[in-house]
């Protein structure tokens, strides 16, 4: 088991924290100012500049206490976001089919946590073996899905996240900590309810007038044969 240095897990910790909360702000500006490289950008330097602010000055050090550390992909995702600017044709980051591995990953790694579950799924993260050839593995099919003309934003991200896990063991050394954190999770459990939210919103109701007339018809038809 390998972890990463305590003051790059700091430094890292600054700066991702500071790429999260840059992310989140841009998503409360208005659509002129999201689309301009030059306010995505003076943002995300100010925000920076914020959580570079030695100990107790700086927010990240009070976030940390409560959350650690951003996972790679949740810092890989956010990134990305920050970059819509720049991109040509931008994608979703959080699709459906992402979102519902994101929360069925997270929900069994939760469960196994609390020991509801006893697997030792989390712990197997810190594998010295198992868990830099899962990484290695997923690596792969990103770069493939990418070399083939196939890759998608999400592909992009666990590509980052799992490359920032395999050269440096950010976050914490535990490859589900670099795909994984209580905020990520949480976005991709809302995401999925506000989406089943939309569909059920969407879904057409019968009317019971329209019901009636449709049932009536075969006695129409009845009455008009017998006459």
């Amino acid at each position: 088991m390998t972890l990463p240095d305590l003051a790059l897990q700091i430094i890292y910790g600054r700066l991702a924290w500071a790429v999260v909360f840059a992310a989140l702000a841009a998503g409360l500006l208005p659509a002129a100012l999201r689309r301009s490289p030059r306010a995505v950008g003076a943002l995300t330097a100010g925000m920076a500049l914020l959580m570079l602010l030695p100990q107790q000055l700086s927010p990240a050090f009070w976030i940390a206490l409560a959350f650690q550390w951003p996972s790679g992909l949740l810092l890989a995702c956010c990134l990305l976001k920050l970059l819509q600017p720049w991109r040509a044709a931008p994608g979703p980051l959080m699709p459906t089919h992402f979102a519902a591995a994101i929360a069925a990953i997270g929900t069994v790694l939760y469960v196994d946590a609390m020991g509801l579950l006893p697997l030792g799924l989390y712990y197997a993260g810190f594998g010295p073996k198992g868990a830099p050839l899962l990484a290695l593995a997923a690596a792969v099919l990103c770069v493939a899905a990418i070399l083939r003309g196939r890759a998608r934003t999400q592909d992009l991200a666990v590509l980052l996240a799992v490359t920032l896990y395999c050269v440096l063991r950010l976050p914490t050394g535990n490859l589900w900590d670099a795909l994984l954190d209580p905020m990520l999770f949480l976005w991709a459990v809302a995401t999925l309810g506000a989406k089943g939210w939309r569909r059920l919103a969407r879904k057409p109701r019968r009317s019971p007038t329209l019901h009636a007339d449709v049932e009536s018809e075969p006695a129409i038809a009845r009455q008009a044969l017998a006459e």
